[in-house]
């Protein structure tokens, strides 16, 4: 690199006064209240301290030394991280309204343009996700009608397991496609066959772009956007997003063409007669198609990962744990025996509740939530937080405290049981984040959750594939934005 051409001496004059414009206004505004954290160096702020591949453990170390509110800067970007339970409820549950947005981080406006719900701002955000709650509940979030189709699916997942006759085979993909089927029935009115190649596709798309915006190359992106043509990884997502519009656009199309209003078959269909009646009154600021898109991608993408990675955890830690398994099994076959479970169960196995909330506290697979961002200016445990300052409510904290849990790094059912083996709820068991942008699938996702555990650990005994003991099997995380299982292979014994 040639230190003396004039286009790069003016490049790094220009981003040095971009970096001490920002860091004036923000520490003028705070009246140097800020709460405390390392010194930041120009430009790259602590990105030198940073574990990029896993920033949340880094952030766990900071706040030993900083305390539980502290400050990091990520290039430009300064943020306040919020660890332990204590900290993140009084932010995100008691003060919820003032930490209820999302913060500007280039790739996410890019990818969304601030559409949809999960990235989306203000009056758009609360117009949608009201919208989206209510017509989940319609098309039977929580209710037996949604239970059947969960309980259709797990027979064929039991199908596809017992194909492989007791031999190894990898779960990431059939467990996707079992979940996806879900919220796919909610969202176009019908299922797909494991086999269907568009979308095994749209499957693969979704879990590509939710590695990708937690690896190192979209976080340099979101310090440095003027570089954004230096980063491979924005590019990748922004294509496969558009991969993935360009089904979402055929499907409505498709769907606006048999549009029905006296037979509403889907979620897209709500959402079109919403839209019809709202240009009639002439009144529609929110019911378009940019919103709709992005609604379809949002759901498909949050109903299928996050519940399908937890089950994959819950599998590996079953052949980890053995003795945990077949305690489990003990109780479907006392409580359950042959029947099908569902989810009238859950209250009659207290264990096997225990043992599905330990391996979503265990498992962890959001560490820094969600990003945050302060509505208005804050007045925070002492410290004064600008409107608008990005903030990292670290799940992980939450889910590891040891106020809160008695062996906070160990996979340990106990934690959700009192001294006589009764369920017991804890206050710090977020693994849906918490306040006014908790899960809006929350309740779908505990229903899938127990009804695909329970009926699988019902008919198979998960072991190692041949040669691989219990004490190989790894519980890294894999890295990305949620933190699957490290791929391991598995083999389902038939029990009945």
């Amino acid at each position: 690199m040639d230190w003396t051409d004039p286009f790069l001496i003016f490049f790094l004059f220009a981003l040095t006064t971009i970096f001490i414009l920002k860091m004036a206004s923000f520490w003028n505004k705070s009246s140097q209240n800020l709460p405390p954290g390392p010194r930041p160096l120009p430009l790259i702020g602590n990105l030198h301290i940073m574990d990029l591949k896993r920033p949340y453990r880094s952030m766990f170390k900071l706040s030993k030394q900083y305390g539980p509110i502290f400050s990091i800067q990520m290039g430009v970007q300064k943020m306040v991280v919020l660890t332990g339970y204590n900290t993140v409820k009084e932010a995100l549950v008691n003060q919820a309204d003032a930490f209820a947005e999302r913060p500007i981080i280039p790739m996410f406006e890019e990818f969304a343009k601030g559409f949809g719900i999960i990235f989306s701002h203000g009056e758009n955000w609360k117009v949608m996700r009201r919208f989206t709650l209510t017509t989940l509940r319609d098309y039977g979030m929580g209710k037996r009608t949604i239970e059947d189709k969960i309980v259709e699916e797990c027979h064929v997942l039991i199908k596809t397991f017992e194909s492989y006759r007791g031999k190894p085979f990898e779960t990431t993909t059939i467990i996707n496609a079992a979940v996806a089927n879900i919220i796919v029935s909610i969202l176009l009115g019908k299922r797909c066959e494991y086999e269907d190649t568009t979308f095994l596709r749209l499957l693969k798309l979704i879990s590509e772009n939710i590695k990708l915006v937690g690896s190192p190359s979209v976080m340099l992106y979101n310090m440095f956007p003027t570089l954004g043509f230096l980063f491979g990884g924005r590019k990748t997502v922004l294509k496969n997003r558009d991969e993935l519009m360009v089904f979402i656009n055929a499907t409505f199309l498709k769907h606006l063409r048999d549009l029905d209003e006296n037979d509403q078959r889907s979620f897209i269909d709500s959402f079109l007669i919403q839209q019809k009646e709202e240009n009639k009154n002439k009144t529609n600021e929110y019911f378009h198609n940019d919103n709709l898109r992005s609604i379809v991608g949002n759901l498909f993408a949050a109903g299928t990962e996050t519940t399908s990675t937890t089950l994959r955890w819950g599998l590996l830690l079953m052949m980890k744990y053995p003795e945990i398994q077949s305690k489990v099994q003990e109780e479907i076959t006392q409580v359950v025996g042959s029947a099908q479970p569902r989810t009238e169960h859950r209250t009659k196995m207290p264990y096997t509740d225990a043992v599905i909330h330990e391996v979503q506290r265990f498992a962890d697979i959001i560490p820094t939530n969600l990003p945050h961002a302060t509505t208005v200016d804050v007045t925070f445990e002492g410290y004064f937080i600008p409107k608008g300052t990005h903030i990292v409510p670290l799940l992980s904290s939450v889910l590891h405290d040891e106020s809160q849990w008695e062996k906070p790094h160990k996979f340990y059912p106990e934690h959700f049981l009192d001294s006589k083996g009764k369920f017991v709820k804890k206050e710090a068991f977020m693994p849906f984040s918490a306040g006014r942008r908790v899960c809006a699938g929350e309740t779908l996702a505990k229903m899938e959750l127990f009804l695909f555990f329970t009926s699988l650990l019902q008919r198979f005994t998960f072991q190692p594939a041949p040669g691989t003991t219990r004490e190989d099997l790894d519980l890294t995380p894999a890295i990305g934005f949620t933190t699957p299982p490290m791929p391991y292979k598995i083999c389902a014994l038939p029990r009945l």
